[in-house]
């Protein structure tokens, strides 16, 4: 304290200790992205999300308008909620299963802000999208314990 040496600087010094790795590790560094980010059309059928959503393996899919702005978001959790109530979800589009206003993160974001918002709300997963809301990838509790972040 004396010195000024704050957290910052000792991460900087160790990076690959465990503060370092939570001060300096950002979402950019742990996303998913291209084809490895799931999303779908708001017109897909019921079909194409749930194809999207398994090939991907991330829990969840993103909902993305024509532009590519994330708009809504389905997971395995609202599958689980919609087969519970006995919904018929054949003739359902992206647009009528998806939640709107997903929670996101943009990628200049550190990791363990992802993290922190994961867990208050109490989410597996974050799409990540630019200042325009464009989706540019996504990432789930996986990704950062990989990452060594949680």
């Amino acid at each position: 304290d004396a010195r000024g040496f704050k957290a910052e600087d000792f991460a900087r010094s160790h990076p690959g200790g465990a503060l370092g790795r939570k001060l300096l590790t950002t979402v950019a560094d742990v996303m998913r992205t291209g084809a490895q980010s799931p999303s779908v059309p708001l017109h897909a059928n019921f079909s194409t999300v749930m194809r999207e959503m398994s090939d991907k393996g991330l829990g969840a899919t993103a909902v993305v308008d024509a532009a590519g702005c994330a708009v809504g978001i389905f997971t395995d959790g609202d599958l689980r909620r919609l087969l519970e109530a006995g919904t018929d979800l054949r003739s359902q589009t992206a647009a009528s299963l998806m939640r709107p206003h997903p929670r996101s993160i943009r990628p200049d974001a550190l990791a363990a802000d992802a993290a922190h918002m994961m867990e208050a709300h109490r989410i597996t997963s974050l799409l990540v999208v630019d200042a325009a809301g464009r989706m540019v990838g996504a990432l789930n509790t996986h990704d950062l314990m990989r990452a060594k972040v949680i």
